[in-house]
């Protein structure tokens, strides 16, 4: 409607235009006077008058004054016959210049037709047009509108490809993936001897583990046509345009076999059907049924492979996952040591690095970056290098974009006192030292008293390699590391302040869990509480208490017993190495920075060595 009536007013707004020049065209710049035909008689018989002009039956005459006036002459006879008849001598006619004006062919056009008849045609003709587009747009959106929104990449776009060389680690789901490549280039050699490939293909991990990225390289390897799409595109406001665009992806899909069809975020529209929460939405539900139909409707011939991604997978609904449509999952775990380091060398490859950056150790301190995370990371140094007008990203970029992409960007603009920064200084010197000495706890990489994000200062602690299993041992050091500020505080400042809140709340949700879930206290190999993860905003809103009171006063005493020892275990050592706490202080209060090879150099640690044994394991 907004559209129809701008359309109205351009078409009135170049009428009003058109009328405008008409009327400056037609309209003379000084009006001349008008006079009868005797008084023209007159002038004439007494001289003044120059020429004049005759068109048709109008007369433009000029004084020889300069003077401009208007007449009519009678229609039936010429001029010259008039004058005389007004008692002209034919001497003084013949001294006045009289031309005679003829319109041409054109000009009587424009002036007897053209623009009297025709034109106000031309102006409702064109505003009909208008209204006929507009309406005919119309209905185009009307016919559109259940039509998919699937884009294609088409596999002979070299520059738009992506192959398996272009996605670092991965190994096991490239292995599973490679069987739908072989089918897709060769479905004949499977067909033949009775095997049939999987027809859908979930793809499962974290957000940024490359679910998407693996879907473009499966087509790109395999060389065929690539249909992209998310879940939530499906889903309109009307009832049954989901399934209706179903429809039209699959056709298309089936026009290009052998084809790839990829549904991001398929939990948009494959949730558990009848769950209660985000459940009885019927234009979703029909979107499902209508995916399950086509894809248990493909043929064996069929070349089309469906492929979707989800961080998800416990919400989807059972039909997707039966033989016969997702009956194959291939888990995009979060990258190891190894990969995060092919990944780094994957997008520093078209960036100008500096010759010396230790990718190795860059990976070393990434532990638990996705693929996206690892991708952040080097445009960060990138930025941060333009920034320092560097021709070269260097790894203190890369290394300070860490710490961003973890904690936040530094706050240097923020004013802190002497006393508090001390405070700071002491609080991040416990957590340090405590990591430094007991053998099971992360090795410390920097310390640092400059804020960042919502923390005052910060301990940075990475394995040097990924584990997958953790410890009781591993636990216990780690409670004493997380205590080690607060301890710090209370010891060499002569009071806690509320810096720790994040660490103590870390510190308990960490005891409990191994009292509740991992079965690490005396209270035996068992697990407390049962969760029940329902789905609302993606959070756990429930957990049932399966077991007494007797036995909750129990689990509070171990955990409350496991803090305890650890918070004994940190002032042990603090006390102990009182003078190694006051070297840590004091560079922080100078540098306010503490790399790794610094702070092993203080506390006097070579390369893997922890000198203390931690006697609460």
């Amino acid at each position: 409607m907004e559209k129809l009536l701008k359309n109205i007013a351009v078409v009135v707004f170049l009428f009003l235009l058109i009328s405008g020049l008409m009327v400056l065209y037609s309209a003379p710049t000084q009006k001349p006077a008008e006079i009868s035909l005797s008084e023209v008689a007159n002038q004439i018989n007494e001289g003044k008058v120059k020429d004049i002009t005759v068109d048709n039956d109008n007369l433009n005459i000029n004084l020889n004054d300069g003077t401009k006036e208007k007449s009519v002459k009678e229609p039936q006879g010429s001029l010259t016959e008039s004058l005389s008849n007004y008692g002209v001598d034919k001497e003084k006619i013949q001294g006045v210049k009289i031309d005679i004006k003829q319109l041409s062919g054109w000009d009587s056009f424009l002036q007897g037709i053209l623009l009297p008849f025709l034109l106000p045609f031309v102006l409702i003709a064109v505003f009909i047009w208008f209204m006929l587009k507009q309406a005919q747009r119309g209905n185009s959106q009307a016919l559109s509108f259940g039509l998919s929104k699937a884009r294609m990449t088409d596999p002979k776009d070299k520059k738009k490809r992506t192959t398996f060389a272009d996605v670092a680690g991965a190994k096991e789901a490239k292995e599973e993936l490679g069987e739908i490549v072989e089918f897709l280039k060769h479905p004949k050699k499977f067909i033949a001897i009775g095997a049939k490939i999987p027809k859908g293909v979930l793809l499962l991990g974290s957000p940024g583990t490359g679910k998407t990225l693996m879907a473009r390289a499966v087509a790109g390897e395999a060389g065929v046509p690539f249909f992209n799409i998310s879940g939530s595109e499906f889903v309109e406001m009307f009832v049954g345009v989901g399934a209706s665009r179903v429809r039209d992806l699959f056709k298309q899909a089936k026009k290009s076999a052998p084809a790839i069809v990829f549904i991001d975020e398929i939990d948009a529209v494959g949730r558990h059907r009848g769950a209660g929460l985000g459940g009885g939405h019927d234009e979703r539900e029909q979107t499902l049924n209508q995916i399950l139909v086509e894809m248990d409707g493909f043929e064996s011939e069929t070349s089309v492979i469906v492929i979707a991604a989800t961080n998800r997978p416990d919400v989807l609904d059972p039909a997707l996952l039966r033989p016969g449509r997702f009956d194959r999952r291939v888990v995009m775990d979060l990258p190891d040591i190894k990969e995060r380091e092919e990944i780094l060398k994957i997008h520093m490859k078209n960036k100008p690095m500096e010759k010396n950056v230790d990718v190795r150790q860059l990976a070393e301190r990434t532990s638990g970056f996705s693929g996206a995370d690892l991708a952040n990371l080097v445009n960060e140094a990138a930025i941060l290098s333009v920034r320092r007008e560097k021709k070269q990203i260097t790894g203190s970029e890369l290394k300070e974009s860490i710490e961003k992409v973890i904690l936040g960007p530094e706050r240097k603009s923020r004013v802190v006192n002497q006393k508090e920064k001390k405070i700071v200084a002491y609080h991040e010197a416990g957590h340090a030292l405590i990591a430094a000495l007991l053998p099971n706890a992360d090795p410390v990489q920097k310390v640092s008293i400059i804020a960042r994000g919502q923390a005052g200062g910060y301990t940075l602690s990475a394995p040097t390699e990924d584990k997958h299993l953790h410890s009781k041992a591993y636990f216990i050091d780690e409670l004493a590391t997380l205590l080690g500020g607060h301890v710090s505080e209370k010891l060499y400042c002569g009071d806690v302040t509320t810096g720790p809140s994040n660490d103590l709340e870390r510190a308990t949700h960490m005891a409990r869990a191994m009292v509740t879930r991992y079965g690490m206290s005396p209270l035996g190999p068992r697990t407390f509480g049962k969760k029940e993860e329902l789905v609302f905003l993606g959070r756990e809103i429930n957990e049932e208490k399966d077991y007494s009171e007797n036995t909750a006063q129990a689990i509070d005493g171990q955990v409350s017993r496991l803090i305890d020892e650890a918070a004994a275990t940190a002032e042990k050592l603090l006390t102990e190495k009182k003078d190694v706490i006051e070297k840590i202080v004091a560079y922080l209060m100078e540098n306010e920075t503490l790399e790794k090879e610094e702070f092993d150099e203080i506390v006097g640690l070579k390369k893997a060595e922890k000198p203390f044994e931690n006697p609460a394991v």
